[in-house]
């Protein structure tokens, strides 16, 4: 039997509406049958029996790389782990040599770097091994879907939510702007740092889905007149995985984009979410983080089923073991 070619997800702009919108129903699925921890077992029949998954993190990780290697082996995978030395790409091999070689004994590849998405381009340069992005230097789009699983589990629609995004522009604000803005009458407010915005290019596709989806999207560099009935107040992590900042002050440009208790008086319904790990006391206090309104670790645990939605939908298209 002739092999179907599988499905990569590099960034969510690969992504049509359709495959966005199964993907999140698909994790809601997931989530609904397995709130008890057992990973939706009730909502699927291993699917991926007879295959392997390799984990390559060349970056630190803790929620990702856990719910990609226990998703995996929930729908009958197997895996192989790859550590940050573990690959011959240190020793001068090209991705694309290292893309074809992989390809020949792995089904997926779920891979964290901190290079350009043009390197995870390269190893998806096949049609055997689906190549999925677990967060690279400048966006994140697995984060994206659990986050769009959970407010869909959270408000049964993400068409028409009222979002305030307070923080950087990093990877996981440019892979949830270009998710966002791509449901009908969402509002998404970006209050980021002087000089730590969305990169430009993120800010005008955003924008410009925005204008063809009827969305609202602003992105703003401070504090002053933020929007009231908020569904979602967001945050992450100022210091993102794997970076430094150059400026030695830089925290006192990001001293007044904490999200505290204040922000609920006009929002007194919002929940909170962060992609975590978090720090309480900078970017978010512990009031807040631990306080009715979070549902920040619901969150961290559809990292699980919102994996498991992503790696079925890489499978190929026949569903055959090799």
């Amino acid at each position: 039997m002739t092999q179907q070619r599988v499905r990569h997800l590099i960034s969510i702009d690969d992504l049509t509406d359709d495959d966005l919108r199964a993907i999140v129903a698909r994790g809601v699925e997931f989530s609904a049958a397995g709130g008890d921890g057992t990973g939706g077992r009730a909502a699927h029949t291993r699917p991926l029996a007879g295959r392997v998954a390799g984990i390559y993190f060349s970056r630190t990780s803790t929620r990702t790389r856990t719910a990609f290697s226990a998703g995996a082996l929930r729908l009958g995978a197997q895996i192989i782990a790859y550590g940050p030395d573990d690959l011959q790409l240190n020793t001068g091999e090209t991705n694309a040599d290292t893309g074809r070689v992989m390809s020949r004994m792995l089904d997926v590849l779920v891979a964290r770097t901190a290079a350009d998405p043009a390197d995870m381009r390269e190893w998806a340069a096949q049609d055997r091994m689906a190549v999925v992005n677990a967060m690279s230097a400048d966006e994140h789009p697995t984060q994206a879907l659990t986050d769009l699983t959970t407010m869909t589990r959270r408000f049964g629609r993400i068409d028409g939510l009222r979002v305030l995004y307070v923080g950087e522009g990093n990877n996981t604000a440019t892979a949830l702007a270009l998710a966002l803005t791509r449901f009908r009458g969402v509002m998404l407010e970006m209050r980021t740092p002087p000089g730590y915005g969305l990169p430009p290019a993120y800010r005008l596709g955003a924008t410009e889905q925005a204008a063809r989806y009827g969305c609202s999207f602003v992105e703003r560099h401070d504090m002053d007149d933020l929007p009231a009935d908020l569904d979602v107040v967001y945050t992450t992590r100022w210091e993102t995985t794997g970076t430094v900042k150059p400026d030695p002050r830089w925290r006192e440009v990001f001293a007044p984009f904490t999200v505290d208790a204040g922000l609920w008086r006009a929002s007194p319904k919002a929940v909170f979410m962060h992609d975590l790990p978090a720090n309480r006391g900078d970017e978010v206090s512990a009031e807040v983080l631990d306080g009715p309104a979070s549902i920040a670790f619901d969150q961290a645990e559809n990292k699980m089923h919102s994996a498991m939605a992503v790696l079925e939908w890489c499978r190929p298209a026949d569903g055959s073991p090799r």
